[in-house]
This record gives C-alpha cells, sequence and structure tokens, in this order.
C-alpha cells in the first residue's frame, strides 16, 4: 500500500509522486504525461472491506493480520485487474479500498470481476479471522474522480465521490455479508438467483441509496438451469440473419438426411446477437422435430472445473427438474443403468449434488487412480446422455468452457454422430482452436466457423421500428443510432434504452390529410416526420418517433454500459496518444491539426504529428484526404464520385489536390463511441477551460467566405450586440487566421455534412436527404465559390456547442441565430429550423435571467422564426413572427402600400444618419 507522503523541501515533488501512483496506472504512464492531466472522471467499481478484530490482539498482532490480509487482496484482485488503494486503521480493526476500473486497467463486465473478488476475498478472510461477521463487504459502481487530491507538496492518488461514500456506508449498515448497490446488480448481469434484496436503512449523508442486494455467489441448485436467458419473439421476425439461419437448415437437413456430424460455430463480438441467434436456432430445431439442448455459460465457469460438462450432462438426462437429491438420484440410477458400474456411481456425488454411498474400491483408490476414474465415468456418462435419441446441442458462450470439461468433450463431439450449435466471442483460446480446426483440411467438413457481420442500416432502423411499436422514426434519430451502434445490436438497444428511460422520445400518429394547430412546437414535429426513415411499405399512416423539440442528441451521455465498453478500447492505448485523444475529443468528431495543437500543451505539441500518424495506422483515427461520397449513395449513372466542390464545378486555384491534403490536416474518430467516451473522463473545470480555448480559435473563422464578402451572417450582428452587451464581441474578419486553417476547416465542414447526411448508414438515409433541405428563397444566389455551406458544420455549429459547454448562454445564443441565418443562406431550411430549436431551448432555460439576451437578438430570433415559416409555406405563423419581431424594435408592418415602399427608404436614411454619428467611436472593422 502507498499512503498519502510528505515531501522535503529538496525533492522533485513530480518525480516523487509517480513512485506513488498506483502500479496499475504506473505500468502505462509515460514520462511526457503532464501529471495535473492524470486526474480523470471515471467510471469505476469500489470496493471497502471492514475487518473487525478482537480488543485483546496486540499490535504486532494487529499489523500481521494486516500485511496477510494485504497480500491475499492482492493476489485476488491481480487477475481482475483491480488495484487496492487505501488501508485505514482504526480502534476496532481496519478498512480496506479497493478499485476496479482505473486508468489502463479497464476491463468491461467490471462489475463481475469485482463481485467475484469480493466473495473469494470475503471467504478467505473469514477463513483467516475464524468468524464470518467479522467481515463485511460492499460494492458500488458508478463515476467518480479518479486522481490526485491533497497540497502540492501532500499528494494522494484515490478516488472520491458519492458512490465510494456509499460504499463506505453499506459497509457499516450490512456487516457479515458481501453487498452491493442497484447499478452493480444490473450491470453484473448476472442471474437474480445470485442476489438477495436486503431491507433498507438510513445511511448518514446519503437519502436515497437505492435498492441493496447481498451477493451470495452461485447457488449449488443453479447449475442445473443455466438454460438460454434471451426470449424469442412470437411476433417479429430475426432482422439481419438469413444468411446464418440458411446455413444451419442446409447443415440440419444434411444431418436429419445423412446423420452428418457437424459442428456450427458463429463467432461474433459481445453485442453483436450471438444470443439471439442460437435462440432462434434452437426454436427451428425443435420446430423441425429434433430434440434441442440448450445452456448458457457465464464468465465465472471458466475458472471452475467440469462445469460446463455438468451442466450439459444435467440438461440431458433431465436433471434441471429434480428438486430433491433423492429426486436426483432415482434419475441417474433410471438412465445410466447397465453405463457404468454400481461402485462407480460415488463419484458422481460432488458433481450433482447426490448422496450414494462410497463404495470400497474407490475409497481404496489413490488420487491419481480415483481422477482417471473420474474421467472415464464422465465420458461414459456423457455418451449416454447424447445418445441416439439425442438431437442438436446448443451452447452460447462456449468459449467459456473449462479446460477440464474440454479434456473430456473434445473427443465425444468428434466422434459421436451430432449436430452442435455455439457462439463464439474473439479474443479466447477456444475460439482461436475452433477457428484453426476449421481452417484445416481434416475437419473443415465436420467444423464450420462463421463470424457475424454488422446488422445493415436498414436492418437496424427495422429492428428499432420493432421495439418500438412504430412505423418510421426520424432520420436524425436514426443516424444516431446507426453511426453510434456500429451494426451492433446490443450497442443499439442500449442507446435506445436511455433515450426511452430519459423520457427524450416522442410518438405521434401520422394520418393522411391530418392537419395540426398552426404553431412553432407543430411545425418542429411535423418537419421531424416529414424527414422520416421509414421501416416498411406503411405509407404516410401510422405511428411515428421522433426526438423531442427541446432534446438534443449530441449532448447526450453515453450509457453505463457502453462507457464500460469504450473506456475498455480506450485504455489499451498508450497514455500519451490517449491524452491527445482527449483533446481531439473536445473539439468534437472532426478535427484539425492547427486546433489541436492550439489546445495541445506545450511539451505534446512536437510529438503531436507523430502520435496522430500512429493513431491512424492503429485504425483509431482516420485521415479525411477527400469529400468524396461513398459509393453507397451515387447515381450510378454519374459514374465515379467527385467532391462536392466538383459537384458544384469548383476548383481550387491556389492549391493543388496534393498540397490541400498535406496543408488541410483534418482528422475524424473511426468510431464515435470512443470519442464520448474520451470526452466525458475530463474534469468539469479542465473541459471547460478547454472549449475556451476552441472557442478563441474558431472565432477568428466565424464569418462568411470571400465570395460572400466574410460579413455576418445575420447582418451586422457583431457590431449590434457590442454595442448593447457587456463582454466584447467575436473576432471578426481582420483576424481570420491563415489560409491553412480556413482550407482545413473547409475540408472538415464537407466531411461533418457528409456525415450528417450520408455518413456510414450510406444509401438508406441518403434517400430521405431530398426531404430535409427544403426550398429557400436563397436558391441560386450564390455563385460557384461559395464555401460558407461548410464553414458553418466546422466553425458555428462547433462555436455554439463550445459556448453550451461553457456555461455562456448569451454566446451560445449568437452563435445558434448564425447557424441559423447560415443555412438559410445556403438553402438548408430544415437545418435552420433545427438550430432555431435549440435557440428556442436555451432561451427559455434563461428566460427569467435579467439581461442575457439583447432586445436585438430577440428580434432577430423572431425574424428567422419567420423567414423559415415562409418558406416552409405556413404564411399566417411566418406574419406572426415578424410582427413579434416588428414590436420588440417597437416597429409595426406598413398597412398599405404607399407604406410598405416609403417605410424602408425612412429606415434606410435613419440607419446611415446613425452610422455617420457613431463612426468615430466604432472599431476599424467596423468602419
Amino acid at each position: 500500500m502507498r499512503p498519502a507522503f510528505l515531501l522535503p523541501n529538496d525533492y522533485d515533488a513530480e518525480e516523487v509522486l509517480r513512485q506513488y501512483i498506483p502500479e496499475a496506472a504506473l505500468r502505462k504512464l509515460d514520462d511526457s504525461v503532464p501529471l495535473d492531466l492524470f486526474s480523470e472522471l471515471r467510471p469505476v467499481t469500489s470496493l471497502f472491506i471492514q475487518l473487525r478484530l478482537a480488543e485483546d490482539k496486540t499490535t504486532v498482532e494487529v499489523y500481521t493480520i494486516l500485511r496477510n490480509a494485504s497480500r491475499m487482496m492482492r493476489e485476488i484482485l491481480c487477475p481482475h485487474k483491480g488495484e487496492l488503494n487505501k488501508v485505514l486503521r482504526f480502534d476496532k480493526g481496519c478498512t480496506f479500498l479497493c478499485v476496479f476500473g482505473l486508468a489502463g486497467e479497464k476491463l468491461p463486465y467490471e462489475s463481475l470481476h469485482a463481485l467475484q473478488s469480493a466473495i473469494q476475498i470475503f471467504n478467505s478472510c473469514s477463513t483467516m479471522l475464524g468468524e464470518r461477521e467479522a467481515v463485511s463487504v460492499a460494492v458500488t459502481s458508478g463515476t467518480v474522480f479518479c486522481g490526485l487530491t491533497g497540497h502540492p507538496v501532500r499528494y494522494e492518488y484515490t478516488v472520491i465521490g458519492q458512490k465510494v461514500n456509499l460504499a463506505a456506508r453499506m459497509m457499516v449498515h450490512y456487516p457479515g455479508l458481501v453487498s452491493c448497490d442497484a447499478v452493480t446488480y444490473a450491470t453484473s448481469r448476472l442471474p437474480p438467483y445470485y442476489f438477495r434484496e436486503l431491507p433498507a436503512r438510513e445511511m448518514k449523508g446519503l437519502r436515497h441509496p437505492g435498492t441493496v442486494y447481498q451477493y451470495v455467489g452461485i447457488p449449488e441448485e443453479s447449475i442445473f438451469g443455466m438454460a438460454l436467458t434471451k426470449k424469442r419473439s412470437e411476433y417479429v421476425p430475426l432482422l439481419g440473419r438469413e444468411k446464418e439461419i440458411d446455413l444451419f437448415v442446409s447443415c440440419l437437413k444434411a444431418y436429419k438426411a445423412l446423420g452428418e456430424r457437424h459442428i456450427l460455430a458463429f463467432e461474433g463480438p459481445m453485442g453483436s446477437g450471438k444470443s439471439h441467434l442460437l435462440t432462434e436456432l434452437a426454436y427451428l430445431g425443435q420446430a423441425a422435430g429434433h430434440r434441442v439442448v440448450a445452456m448458457e455459460l457465464l464468465e465465472v465457469n471458466v475458472r471452475q472445473s467440469f462445469s460446463a460438462i455438468r451442466t450439459l450432462t444435467a440438461r440431458a438426462l433431465g436433471l434441471q427438474d429434480c428438486e430433491l437429491c433423492s429426486d436426483r438420484q432415482c434419475m441417474l440410477q433410471t438412465k445410466l443403468r447397465g453405463t457404468i458400474e454400481e461402485s462407480s456411481y460415488c463419484l458422481l456425488n460432488d458433481v450433482f449434488l447426490v448422496k450414494f454411498p462410497v463404495s470400497d474400491k474407490v475409497r481404496e483408490m489413490p488420487e491419481s487412480q480415483r481422477k482417471t476414474e473420474l474421467h472415464s465415468t464422465w465420458a461414459k456418462v456423457l455418451e449416454k446422455a447424447i445418445g441416439a435419441e439425442f438431437g442438436i446441442f446448443v451452447i452460447d458462450n462456449a468459449h467459456f468452457i473449462d479446460p477440464a470439461s474440454w479434456s473430456i468433450m473434445s473427443p465425444l463431439l468428434q466422434d459421436v454422430s451430432l449436430f452442435t450449435v455455439m457462439s463464439l466471442a474473439p479474443g479466447y483460446a477456444r475460439t482461436e482452436s475452433f477457428c484453426k480446426a476449421a481452417a484445416e483440411n481434416t475437419t473443415s467438413q465436420q467444423i464450420t466457423c462463421l463470424h457475424l457481420d454488422e446488422l445493415k442500416p436498414s436492418a437496424m432502423v427495422q429492428k428499432v421500428c420493432q421495439g418500438l411499436g412504430v412505423v418510421s422514426i426520424s432520420r436524425d434519430l436514426a443516424r444516431f443510432l446507426i453511426q453510434r451502434s456500429l451494426g451492433v445490436p446490443y450497442y443499439c438497444e442500449e442507446l435506445l434504452r436511455c433515450l426511452c428511460c430519459n423520457d427524450m422520445l416522442l410518438f405521434r400518429n401520422r394520418r393522411r390529410g391530418e392537419k395540426a394547430e398552426d404553431n412553432w412546437e407543430n411545425l418542429i414535429i411535423e418537419a421531424s416526420a416529414l424527414a422520416a426513415t421509414s421501416s416498411s411499405s406503411a405509407g404516410n399512416d401510422g405511428r411515428v418517433c421522433i426526438i423531442r423539440p427541446d432534446v438534443n442528441l449530441e449532448n447526450t451521455m453515453l450509457p453505463a454500459s457502453l462507457k464500460e465498453i469504450a473506456l475498455a478500447q480506450l485504455d489499451r492505448i498508450k497514455p500519451l496518444k490517449q491524452m491527445v485523444l482527449k483533446f481531439a475529443a473536445v473539439i468534437g468528431p472532426v478535427f484539425t491539426t492547427q486546433l489541436l495543437s492550439h489546445i495541445l500543451p506545450t511539451g505534446v505539441r512536437p510529438k503531436m504529428n507523430c502520435l496522430l500518424n500512429t493513431l491512424v495506422s492503429d485504425n483509431i483515427l482516420k485521415r479525411l484526404k477527400s469529400t468524396e461520397v461513398p459509393e453507397d449513395v451515387q447515381d450510378p449513372t454519374k459514374g465515379p464520385a467527385t467532391s462536392l466542390r466538383a459537384e458544384r464545378g469548383v476548383e481550387r486555384p491556389s492549391l493543388s489536390k496534393t498540397t490541400v491534403e498535406q496543408q488541410s490536416g483534418v482528422l475524424a474518430f473511426c468510431v464515435l463511441l470512443l470519442r464520448e467516451a474520451a470526452y466525458e473522463l475530463w474534469p468539469e473545470r479542465q473541459r471547460v477551460a478547454l472549449h475556451c480555448k476552441c472557442a478563441a480559435f474558431l472565432e477568428q473563422h466565424a464569418h462568411k467566405c470571400k465570395s460572400c464578402s466574410q460579413g455576418d451572417f445575420v447582418a451586422f450582428h457583431r457590431f449590434a450586440v457590442t454595442s448593447t452587451q457587456d463582454g466584447g464581441s467575436p473576432h471578426g474578419p481582420a483576424a481570420q487566421g491563415d489560409s491553412r486553417s480556413w482550407e482545413a476547416l473547409v475540408l472538415a465542414g464537407e466531411q461533418l455534412k457528409r456525415a450528417r447526411t450520408h455518413g456510414t448508414e450510406g444509401r438508406f438515409l441518403a434517400k430521405s436527404e431530398q426531404t430535409t433541405e427544403l426550398p429557400s428563397k436563397t436558391d441560386g444566389k450564390h455563385n460557384g465559390t461559395c464555401e460558407c455551406k461548410a464553414i458553418v458544420e466546422s466553425v458555428l455549429v462547433p462555436l455554439a456547442r463550445h459556448y453550451m459547454a461553457m456555461g455562456d448562454a448569451a454566446r451560445a445564443f449568437y452563435y445558434l441565430l448564425e447557424c441559423a441565418a447560415a443555412y438559410l443562406h445556403v438553402s438548408n431550411s430544415y437545418m435552420a429550423l433545427m438550430k432555431l430549436n435549440e435557440a428556442e431551448v436555451l432561451r427559455s432555460s434563461v428566460e427569467k435571467k435579467v439581461n442575457v439576451i439583447a432586445r436585438f437578438e430577440e428580434a432577430t430570433f423572431f425574424s428567422l422564426k419567420g423567414e423559415v415559416c415562409c418558406h416552409m409555406g405556413r404564411l399566417k405563423l411566418a406574419k406572426k413572427m415578424i410582427r413579434k419581431a416588428l414590436s420588440l424594435l417597437k416597429r409595426q408592418f406598413p398597412r398599405t402600400s404607399v407604406g410598405a415602399f416609403v417605410k424602408p427608404q425612412l429606415e434606410k436614411f435613419q440607419c446611415a444618419a446613425y452610422v455617420a454619428r457613431r463612426a468615430s467611436s466604432l472599431p476599424q472593422e467596423a468602419r
């Protein structure tokens, strides 16, 4: 254990501190990583262990117990990548704090590892102290501050947060038990019979601690009932797995007609739908008239000898229905009569929890001979269980078969005429052996190993529609789920569950010819429904799911389960590269090297290009060298895809293609979940400081392109706000920076627009693009060199996001209005509508605060609303919005045609006189 320490004045604090960082993090810590960046907000699992010692123990005995307990805990925690963080001694014993998920040691299913370690530590400490009531263990999971605390000369690396406090309270209020909170219970994904709900108790400093459970481990009776946990839907088919089902059906016909044995293995990562597929195949096997024995293994089974073969044999013999020991004995004697000798029945006592009398033959056997006899008996029992009457054997998570079981099962599976279907996950020795066997010529006839591909976007949208019970979902929702799920069904289910639990979705019935009330809220809903992606040919009728108007999906926090998976991938990256990813995550999914260099620490900038090249070679980042439209969204009659500039007939006269590629330095995250997990690691203070740096850089480019006069998208916006608000205004075109930054931002903007309209979802979502870019009166007014469409994506939209993260509502509102005006400028009324909706939500949140939003901003807001309504054919609503804008400026609509002609001329004259009076007081750029 490494406690907090006091440094002498002549010591290098940072150098000594590195010696006291936990070993799990120190092993992967690069010397060039600044220690102030080593503090993170991480989801971890905390274990508090309390040992109550007798009062008569001497100091020497106490320290001996502490030393032995610490050594024992380290041995248990090491395989699970846990870390002993603190040892605290008090008058009646001592307390240990163990942490799972520190930097560099994140594992999927972290809660499961923590519970397994907790029960082992509880049993070992109880044995060491000779009293179970003297040991208490509490397990909690959640996001906490993980990093350095204390005075600069007295640092300590630890975890701090409400979840850590909850574990400490549970340890005290539930003595003599292994207790856990509701989050650990849910994320462990263990069957409910592994837990027992505990009575609620008041805890100091915690008003609503939630349900507390006791973890009892694996009950002995549960070893016979490990059936497939996934339930097959009787109403909807399994989507996207037609190829796998056809392969199973063809193998099943050969097995039924010719009796050919076969092992059909499906390999896929966690969440790829292996369990659902095996459930479907088991149903098809039963429907074809075959006997099917199916079981599911857990990670704990791989460390339990004979657990897989015991479960298989028990289910094949029907022992899962026998609750009493006597019933199991009668069943075994009936099924195994003539298969093994009666003297060998006692070898099955510990395996099947029966009480056959120990025969003299077995009692006199040496240990080695008894082990050999046990293997022989197992083989006979298994061969009897999978005899001629047996049909199909289904194993889910076959990579968790323990070595002892596999040594018996392997020869039998190859010799007996048997049809076996199993699922495997990559990265396990059992999976590698199956793939190797399937590739060999001698066994390729009997083993087929098929990798499960990602679901196609169309199948993913169908799956979402089926789960929600709707005929279509909005395009924004479809894009959000497809881009983040990466074709993995489990990811999509978790994201959708998170949206539903947080009430972020809105359902409405859509019927042909239906007319809703003419107001702004219904306009938002109808525009989203218009851009809906249908899952069937149901036409315009039916229930539709859209995103609630007050919800911004870009600000949605990752579900805890997906964040754990993404952090496990992130922690496999070296710390210096991981730090670069964390800084890039603040910028956004697409970033330029110029902006990244601007926010990186000074000592890391010289290594930036080398680190980025390594991340690109590792397929974590990708370089954006062109803006070609993906092949699956091309018009087949037009030949190869070209860049968006080429489609407009535009070329960059000053820079060749090679030069642009070298100077642009535009990169993007390959996996959006990885970027979001890295972003959420930042503590709030550091995160706000980085957003401030990003905003200062981007403000230099927050204007129109050269061909559009480089002004504000809202005319004279910066000067009107400067005259009505304190705090200055954004930098104007006079400080626009070098041309390389502008070129990079243009390229990044084109990629961001493509990701919004096409992206990984390809043709499926590209078809609905025509429903989102609605006609506008600005069509055709730009010449061929306009770059505003890219700038709004890469500068204005990120600026609004950065200021929202900083908590600066006035600046965020300013740039949301600029975004809306820019989208109208480039003829995209749908996106203008969405940005005005975000502005409406922000305006409502700060409505009660005084002088946050200027009157000119309010008037501009309603004016832009009126323009959008006009473009979308809502003239009555447009008049209402324009009248509100004019009333804020103390103006009115002209009542006659003569007034309509005279009023603009008068206002121009007044404006010119006003500008002349203020010319001397305005800055140079305003003049």
